[in-house]
């Protein structure tokens, strides 16, 4: 690996552990898979082996569709690591937070990139505006892809919806005006909008009745 620098901790989740270094001269962040010693060790990295790759697929894709995700430089799949752009920038959860003035038009930005994502038959899997940075040249990219998929069904790119509203429901409970906002851009770009609102429909009376 052509890291220039040894890689710091920055985070660690339930999945993986984030390092930040930087990578033939660019400044990077290395997603790293670690084993799970309760999972048998065989299937333990064909897992993790699967996820990187698939990972770094669905953000290939999703920047063919022309969503903003941080660049891949280097996968190495026997250490189930994923080397790539830091993306310069403030999570959009923390921005609304600090600046709740900037949220109608950041909503809009968000509702046009997940338009696009779900028009190209892809989804996020885990689409929260902490899983958002508004990169310091003011756009929004989409990071963690690591529950993600192509070929996405409707029910899949509902689910996206359906997290994204809880997000903002549980996290910017006063930003209700700019979700509505999100929303109409959403739907003003989506192919078969109706389909999709119908199965939001069905998906909110099914937990209703749950």
């Amino acid at each position: 690996m052509a890291f220039m620098r040894e890689p710091e901790l920055m985070a660690k989740g339930a999945e993986a552990e984030i390092f930040v270094s930087t990578f033939l001269e660019r400044d990077a962040v290395i997603k790293k898979r670690s084993p799970k010693r309760y999972r048998a060790s065989e299937l333990d990295d064909n897992l993790r082996s699967t996820r990187t790759k698939n990972e770094a697929r669905v953000m290939r894709e999703a920047r063919k569709a022309g969503v903003r995700t941080p660049i891949v430089y280097d996968i190495d799949t026997k250490e189930s690591t994923m080397t790539m752009e830091e993306v310069k920038g403030l999570k959009v959860k923390e921005k609304l937070d600090e600046d709740p003035g900037s949220a109608i038009e950041i909503c809009r930005m968000i509702g046009s990139s997940v338009a696009m994502l779900h028009n190209a038959g892809i989804c996020h899997g885990d689409l929260t505006t902490s899983n958002m940075i508004l990169t310091e040249d003011g756009k929004i990219c989409l990071i963690d892809f690591s529950m993600g998929r192509t070929k996405a069904e409707l029910e899949d790119m509902g689910v996206d919806i359906r997290l994204l509203e809880r997000a903002f429901t549980s996290a910017h409970p006063d930003l209700n005006e700019a979700f509505s906002e999100l929303m109409k851009e959403y739907l003003s770009l989506k192919k078969d909008p109706d389909q999709l609102l119908r199965k939001l429909e069905e998906m909110k009376n099914r937990g209703r009745y749950t």
